[in-house]
């Protein structure tokens, strides 16, 4: 299944913005940030990593549910939509 250009652009966005928050977390364990403060920085990247995947998840349901026939020509069964959200958890 292909993506929608506009769940594309969403998700590469907000990978960009994940990568840009892991690059500061990274930066603040190099300058010695307080422990605290990097937790705080990390969680927000798993966060955001965490809707991400979401996103990616809510296209390929709608995609499912729009075109049975279709997700399943492309080898995707209810069940093999379920397992993805659940390894989201």
């Amino acid at each position: 299944m292909r993506f929608p250009d506009e769940v594309t652009d969403d998700v590469q966005k907000r990978l960009r913005r994940a990568e840009g928050q892991l690059r500061g977390v990274q930066r603040m364990i190099d300058e010695g940030s307080d422990c605290k403060d990097v937790v705080a920085q990390l969680a927000a990247v798993q966060a955001a990593l965490h809707r991400t995947g979401l996103r990616l998840m809510s296209a390929g349901m709608r995609h499912c549910l729009a075109q049975p026939d279709e997700a399943a020509a492309d080898g995707m069964t209810v069940e093999d939509m379920e397992e993805l959200f659940l390894t989201l958890r």
